[in-house]
């Protein structure tokens, strides 16, 4: 198990600090399901007063960084949030668009959003079909006794499942930060060509930030 840890809570890590902890790893989730399920929910009650909202004009979405550890090293994470646009029946592909893990999230007060979980697969599978997925099944608060029900689709398709409560936040830290872990594991052990050419360009820019700074303080020399 990651020994996860928020940073943003903290202040004056120190140089040393940045030296140890090395780059800072970039990873996009992505939250799926039908309309009011809780998807928006269940981000803002995991980040609470942390996240800072970003509407994107282009496309009806917003996301949500939050900073952490895993295991010492700093992570970024995009959380990105539908805004909506599920009520189309469809995501837009730059939804999926380089995700590196991504939460299915159910009413479990209504049976057509655990059914409809099966199209929302079909749809990630053909965009990012080898990313790690979490189910999530939000409003347990509503009816605990769906604590001891099993459901089929997560066992089926080998995704860990979650009873979760954005009203009260029951498993929401849990689910969040096992989505963090496997998104960063799967980052650094992708075998998708793709993937692996957006990492090496990512370390290029960390590169070239770096002979930037370092050009300029030769300039004030």
């Amino acid at each position: 198990m990651a020994n996860v840890e928020d940073v943003e809570s903290k202040s004056g890590s120190g140089e040393n600090d940045e030296k140890q902890l090395g780059e800072e790893i970039k990873v996009k989730i992505i939250c799926i399901g039908d309309s009011a399920v809780g998807k928006s929910k269940l981000m803002e009650r995991f980040l609470i007063d942390g996240y800072k909202p970003q509407q994107s004009s282009t496309y009806a979405l917003t996301t949500f960084n939050h900073k952490m550890k895993v295991n010492g090293q700093k992570v970024s994470v995009d959380f990105w949030d539908t805004a909506g646009q599920e009520r189309f029946s469809t995501l837009h592909r730059s939804y999926y668009h380089q995700a590196h893990a991504c939460i299915m999230v159910f009413d479990a007060t209504r049976k057509i959003t655990y059914k409809n979980l099966s199209k929302w697969l079909n749809e990630l599978q053909e965009h990012r079909p080898n990313i790690p997925c979490l189910c999530a099944a939000n409003k347990i608060d509503a009816d605990m006794n769906m604590t001891k029900k099993s459901f089929n689709f997560p066992e089926k398709h080998k995704m860990p499942l979650y009873f979760v409560s954005a009203a009260n936040g029951t498993n929401v830290v849990k689910l969040f930060t096992d989505a963090i872990e496997a998104a960063v594991g799967y980052k650094l052990n992708t075998t998708d060509f793709l993937d692996k050419v957006m990492r090496e360009l990512e370390s290029f820019d960390v590169e070239d930030e770096g002979n930037l700074s370092l050009t300029d303080e030769q300039k004030k020399i």
